[in-house]
């Protein structure tokens, strides 16, 4: 099975159709021979662990540290580039499921760490001046399956009853409330809580230009082909791009879906997963403005997710339905240069069919691109040391909702690499923390949902 290197002329989402000016930026002309660390990867968890990194340097009694950035293609051009828009933490659903197999004391920390994403980023934003339209809104999330939602609705009390604090924040509505509530066409029932939407390029292009103020070396259009297995005898370790080698004391795996095309211990674990997401044009909107963020849950694998812009165009992607039954569309495909066929018309006439009031709203898809996640087979992402690799950090498997967990784990990355701290001193959920045990999981939550059709 060929590696997950990232595929040249990507497709171009909505977020990235104005390039930022580091877009295609390198530093210098040619690497250096050695940097202290390497960050490999350029997009919101690379951007934002080489951010953290210097400024924890600038106020550590340590030496400030010489950093690089390697980009295989632009920066941000991958998932973060192509996401939804969503800035989501979940407070009640997929924690409900670690609750089950975890315990509620170790899924409420990971509820915990994403909520706290909502008030770290409005804080920086506001603090650092940086324009990328976040806001904070409620999300719907609603149910279209009734055996789904009473399973959802299930695990929800179970974490009521069991002392869970953040799920105490998510409103429910049965399905005698859940159409009104929602304003959604079928509805069986309904999620509601806090949330938050943003422009994700604009972010990662102000994470680099603040890591880049702070003296990060940004060489893009450089791919990563491989990584020593061994350090040498400084103790560093050899970084092999297209462009030369760099020798490092610390190498950060920032890759996400291609981080086991350099890591090979990371192969099966995290997966490249191909989505579809598409921007609508709405000319003439109803009277009411959509405020909220929206997820539609059709069954357990089957779900979309929509986000309403403030230039009133929405951002829906999903689309599962149409080419989930063909794994080779989405599993371990690391292509996002083409479209998938059959979900190129899934968005339209989106939001006649499932929103009240939208019958004449003239909606019409202007934009769908796909993108890349990195999907792990214990649906948890990859925080900390690489198991019996000393200096090599990996902060990828995202599951497409890194959003609400990157920019508090790469501090805490910085913390382990600047500070020294062990990463149970970092504020990180203790689930997130990559071990060799995980590395040796057998069974594979990506391919065990429940019902999924195949062919």
């Amino acid at each position: 099975m060929p590696k997950p290197f990232p595929v040249d002329h990507g497709t171009t989402s909505f977020w990235r159709s104005q390039p930022h000016s580091l877009d295609n930026h390198r530093s210098t002309d040619t690497l250096p021979d050695t940097s202290d660390i390497v960050v490999i990867g350029a997009g919101f968890a690379g951007a934002a662990t080489a951010y953290h990194c210097l400024q924890r340097s600038r106020t550590s009694s340590v030496e400030t540290h010489s950093l690089v950035i390697l980009e295989a293609r632009e920066a941000c051009s991958g998932a973060t580039g192509r996401n939804g828009g969503h800035l989501k933490p979940d407070p009640y659903y997929q924690i409900g499921i670690f609750a089950a197999e975890h315990g509620v004391e170790l899924a409420e920390e990971v509820a915990d760490f994403e909520m706290q994403h909502l008030f770290d980023l409005q804080s920086f934003t506001e603090c650092e001046q940086i324009e990328c339209d976040l806001d904070l809104n409620r999300v719907m999330d609603v149910q279209f399956d009734d055996q789904h939602c009473a399973n959802t609705k299930a695990r929800y009390d179970f974490l009521l009853s069991h002392g869970a604090k953040r799920v105490r924040e998510v409103d429910f509505y049965p399905q005698e409330s859940a159409e009104e509530v929602s304003g959604v066409k079928g509805a069986r029932g309904c999620f509601s809580y806090r949330t938050g939407r943003i422009w994700p390029y604009k972010l990662v292009m102000q994470l680099l230009k603040g890591a880049i103020s702070a003296g990060a070396n940004l060489q893009t259009h450089t791919p990563v082909h491989r990584v020593s297995d061994s350090p040498d005898a400084d103790g560093r370790w050899t970084v092999t791009t297209s462009r030369g080698s760099i020798r490092a004391k610390w190498v950060v795996f920032a890759s996400n879906a291609y981080t086991s095309a350099i890591a090979p211990e990371y192969a099966n674990q995290i997966v490249p997963v191909r989505g579809v997401c598409s921007r609508i044009v709405v000319p003439n909107p109803p009277k009411k403005p959509m405020e909220s963020s929206y997820t539609f849950r059709f069954n357990a694998w089957d779900y979309d997710y929509m986000i309403p812009r403030p230039d009133g165009s929405i951002i829906v992607g999903g689309a599962k339905s149409t080419f989930y039954h063909n794994r080779n569309d989405w599993y371990n495909n690391a292509d996002d240069s083409k479209l998938i066929d059959s979900a190129v018309r899934y968005f339209d006439n989106y939001m006649q069919r499932h929103f009240q009031g939208w019958e004449d709203s003239g909606a019409y898809t202007d934009r769908v691109w796909t993108g890349i996640m990195g999907y792990t087979t214990d649906t948890l992402p990859h925080i900390g040391h690489v198991p019996r690799k000393p200096g090599q950090m990996i902060i990828a498997g995202f599951n497409g909702h890194g959003m609400p967990q990157i920019f508090l784990s790469a501090k805490g990355i910085a913390a382990m690499i600047v500070d020294g701290a062990p990463y149970e001193e970092t504020g990180l959920p203790h689930l997130f923390k990559t071990t060799a045990a995980r590395l040796e999981r057998q069974k594979n939550n990506v391919l065990t949902h429940e019902n999924v059709p195949r062919e």
